[in-house]
């Protein structure tokens, strides 16, 4: 992806990256030649997208990395240090019909990376099942009420 300044039809050069902590991604580009800039601001599930389709935003790849590769990397010393607060599900996560329907209404692009959210969010919250009223819970906790 390039962006073009519309005054001079020059490519925009890449200036600043930042991650706020609250998942989103912010990029300033500006155009060398007659300076103007513009910012591009991505939320949660587009900065989940870009990451993990290794894009470069600024000269660097976010490298794929698996919490479950650093939880066991990590020695504390204490069983407890990485227990979540609700009992996860081991098994597969369970689909509504509704949700099910719901969820075929999503991008067929982004489909699978939406199930996967849902299927994490109910395994990390000991939900076996997921149903549009969970759907709904999801995205509330996670920031994506506007998508």
């Amino acid at each position: 992806m390039k962006f073009l300044c519309v005054e001079c039809d020059r490519q925009m050069t890449f200036e600043e990256r930042e991650v706020p902590g609250d998942g989103t991604l912010a990029a300033v580009f500006r155009c060398p030649k007659c300076e103007r800039s513009m910012a591009m601001l991505t939320n949660p599930m587009e900065t989940q997208l870009v990451s993990s389709l290794g894009v470069k935003v600024g000269g660097e790849t976010v490298p794929g990395t698996s919490f479950e590769g650093i939880r066991t990397g990590v020695s504390s010393g204490r069983d407890e240090a990485f227990v979540e607060a609700a009992t996860p599900i081991q098994g597969p996560v369970r689909w509504t019909v509704d949700a099910v329907e719901r969820l075929s209404h999503v991008p067929s692009f982004v489909r699978g990376m939406v199930k996967k959210i849902y299927n994490e969010y109910a395994k990390e919250h000991g939900i076996g099942e997921i149903t549009p009223a969970i759907m709904d819970r999801a995205r509330s906790d996670l920031g994506l009420e506007d998508m």
